[in-house]
């Protein structure tokens, strides 16, 4: 008798919405008017349904009347904020696509972005952290300077971006967020309503890192996030009545898919307690405004559990939540079961091209399921593991993840070659994680195709860091990969070889590495070498560099 095959298929119920994001805020607000909506604790702003969809009808007809129509892309690059929340639903109800840019972008990545999507708007914080959005505007274009507010920009670095807007106060060629949030009038809703937009056309472009060295842009449409958001949040059993605590970034698809898309859908409120991830704020936003619900990845609920101050803070509201982006240890769950008091607590796992959830536990799961696994195929969902062949595995063999189901992307955007890399002709999105499936459907993730390394939930992929370093005068070569690590589940490690009669020091490649990259690609560990471990033909075998990096870590530690 032949071994059973390693492929599962979700529940068909609760049926698939095909509304677009607007028609559901409008629905929430029309059944819910005067329900919290919205809390951003950091800015004093509580907005019920009712108020919030009025944010959004007047920030979309402010776009509109820049002359922001269907189908142009807007990016977004700022921290947590409620500027963010109306940039995403108000590019929805006019059928834009937003694009989400990473805070920590340094200059490069950003024009990269804007440049490959064409990016014809730029809504952008004055800075974050240690740094300052306006000046690498300013270096990218110069011809900000010489551009008056709200008259078109041309620049030669940027040659489609033709606005730039500033959630400061506007001067030379930057407008002000606030302009565009006009009054609203009863003919501006009707201009509005009367726009033709359908559930499958794309409403969001997510970057993710490429094994080239360049991100991929990831097209998703309305119909791809709003069912993913409103089928986890029916695996959470959200609802009206529930307050949803997201610390996690909006422009990662955990924040703005599965935190405020999935609120509106379930009618819940959403509340963000500070513009990035901090411990004692998140805490304290969980005890005062009584959440139910909390999301984040291993290390954020690792760092609430450690604060020193954990025991003054009342958790007791709490009961479900999403936990995602790496793998738990079963002593995590059972503190997050415990004294976080979040009892239903479920595992998920995707990918950006998936929408971004196809793997979750259930509530009722048994724990075993909870911690080894990563659950089964969401509703409506099919997973299967194959071979390098293409051939499904049988049930306990280690095989690639595949998804097939509605919440597979559009493609890559501008990128034909790599979207076929990714989904198959038989719209099987390849996911380049290894797994292996039970005999119940459940997948436990054990290994990756590719080098990709998972810091704290951020996707990294080694070759986009080594093509930065290369551009260093002194790096004759360098590999890059992933060593665990107990605060951020991996870390990332670099052997590097100096040109002959060059040397080489830490301190000079992180702050070569600065302005070229977000601060989470820059390796932890750099290590100097004069050679690498290789194959008899050749090829540099980064298995052994990672042994090797970690008995040298170990032996440290010791002495």
């Amino acid at each position: 008798m032949a071994a059973m095959e390693s492929m599962f298929k979700g529940e068909s119920q609760p049926p698939l919405s095909f509304q677009t994001i607007g028609d559901c805020l409008k629905d929430r607000a029309k059944a819910h008017p005067n329900r919290l909506a919205v809390v951003v604790r950091h800015q004093n702003i509580r907005w019920t349904y009712r108020q919030f969809q009025q944010q959004v009808d007047r920030l979309a007809t402010g776009l509109y009347r820049l002359g922001i129509e269907k189908g142009d892309r807007v990016g977004i690059w700022a921290p947590n904020c409620y500027q963010w929340l109306l940039v995403q639903f108000a590019t929805a109800r006019l059928g834009a696509i937003m694009v989400c840019i990473n805070p920590n972008y340094q200059k490069p990545e950003l024009a990269y972005a804007l440049n490959k999507v064409q990016c014809k708007a730029l809504v952008c914080a004055e800075g974050f952290r240690h740094l300052n959005y306006l000046a690498m505007l300013d270096d990218l274009a110069p011809e900000l300077a010489r551009t008056t507010s709200g008259k078109p920009l041309k620049a030669k670095a940027l040659p489609h971006l033709r606005h730039v807007i500033t959630l400061g106060k506007a001067h030379n060629g930057y407008l002000a967020f606030d302009w565009l949030m006009a009054d609203f009038s009863a003919s501006d809703r009707a201009l509005l309503d009367a726009l033709e937009l359908t559930p499958g056309e794309p409403i969001n472009i997510q970057f993710t890192s490429g094994t080239t060295g360049n991100p991929k842009g990831a097209t998703l449409s309305h119909h791809n996030i709003l069912n993913n958001a409103a089928l986890v949040g029916e695996a959470m059993d959200l609802g009206p009545k529930d307050k949803l605590c997201i610390p996690v970034p909006l422009y990662h698809c955990f924040g703005m898919v599965l935190g405020s898309l999935l609120c509106v859908t379930r009618g819940a409120a959403m509340v963000f307690p500070a513009e990035a991830f901090d411990a004692a704020s998140t805490l304290a936003a969980v005890s005062e405004e009584k959440c139910t619900a909390l999301h984040g990845v291993p290390t954020m609920f690792i760092a609430m559990l450690e604060h020193p101050d954990f025991a003054q803070f009342d958790v007791s509201s709490l009961r479900t939540g999403v936990m995602a982006g790496a793998t738990c240890p079963m002593e995590l769950m059972k503190k997050v079961m415990g004294p976080l008091h979040v009892p239903e607590i479920l595992i998920a796992y995707g990918q950006t091209e998936s929408s971004p959830i196809n793997h979750i536990t259930r509530r009722d799961d048994p724990l075993e399921k909870r911690i080894t696994s990563v659950g089964r195929a969401g509703a409506h969902q099919e997973v299967k593991l194959v071979d390098p062949m293409g051939r499904t595995v049988a049930l306990g063999e280690k095989g690639e993840i595949c998804n097939r189901s509605y919440s597979v992307m559009l493609g890559y955007w501008d990128d034909a070659q790599k979207t076929d890399d990714a989904i198959d002709s038989h719209g099987w999105l390849h996911s380049g994680d290894l797994g292996i499936m039970d005999a119940e459907g459940y997948v436990q993730v054990v290994g990756r195709l590719k080098d990709m390394i998972i810091r704290g939930g951020e996707n990294i992929y080694p070759r986009e860091v080594e093509e930065c370093f290369y551009r260093h005068p002194k790096v004759q070569e360098i590999q890059v990969f992933g060593i665990p690590d107990e605060r951020y589940g991996e870390a990332v490690c670099a052997w590097v070889q100096a040109r002959k009669g060059q040397s080489l020091s830490r301190d000079e490649l992180v702050e070569f590495a600065r302005e070229q990259l977000a601060h989470f690609k820059i390796p932890k560990y750099f290590h100097f070498v004069d050679n690498y471990p290789m194959t008899v033909t050749g090829k540099i075998q980064k298995f052994k560099m990672r042994e090797l990096m970690l008995e040298s870590l170990k032996d440290a530690v010791k002495s």
